[in-house]
């Protein structure tokens, strides 16, 4: 395939995609998702959870910009790494956050309140997760919406808020049953 073939071919794909076509997305996803996995995969040193979110939220901005890709400037997959990497440069600063906190928290120099409640508790885990997990967390439990209102609201599917609400959950419960720990052995 020449590449003023693939060009056109991305053109075509965004133009459709833009008009709301499912099978131009789909095509677009065949075609660079395994190579966007496989890039921040290795970004992320392998941690699959990392790697999974980051995608997810890599396509979900494709999908809110997608009217900035320019296929005469570069191709789908480069501009998909392109997103990838910011979103990895962000997730890798809220990571040196947590680790310079647990840090504290390990040196004694951080040290919680004696007597924490179980909603300081609660408060203090929901604070230490990703923003995108507090707010689905919130929204869900907080404000007691429903998953397809919380799809509503956000502009996306039911499918996509289900599967974030399952890893937020998973990463609470990991986080508090590690604070329970800590809480326990003083």
């Amino acid at each position: 395939m020449s590449s003023d073939f693939l060009d056109e071919d991305e053109h075509a794909l965004r133009t459709a995609a833009l008009s709301g076509d499912e099978t131009a997305w789909r095509v677009l996803y065949e075609r660079h998702f395994n190579a966007l996995f496989a890039h921040v995969h290795r970004e992320t040193m392998c941690d699959l959870h990392r790697t999974q979110e980051i995608v997810q939220d890599c396509w979900l901005v494709a999908v809110k910009k997608m009217r900035a890709f320019d296929p005469a400037k570069g191709n789908f997959g480069v501009w998909l790494c392109g997103i990838a990497d910011r979103l990895l440069a962000n997730d890798r600063r809220r990571w040196a956050r947590r680790n310079r906190l647990n840090h504290e928290i390990a040196a004694g120099t951080a040290i919680a309140p004696p007597a924490m409640g179980e909603g300081e508790r609660f408060a203090l885990v929901l604070g230490s997760l990703p923003d995108r997990y507090q707010i689905v967390l919130r929204a869900k439990y907080e404000q007691e919406q429903s998953v397809a209102e919380i799809a509503r609201t956000w502009g996306q599917n039911v499918k996509t808020v289900e599967s974030l609400l399952t890893r937020a959950r998973a990463a609470f419960r990991q986080a508090f049953a590690q604070l329970e720990q800590e809480h326990t052995k003083s």
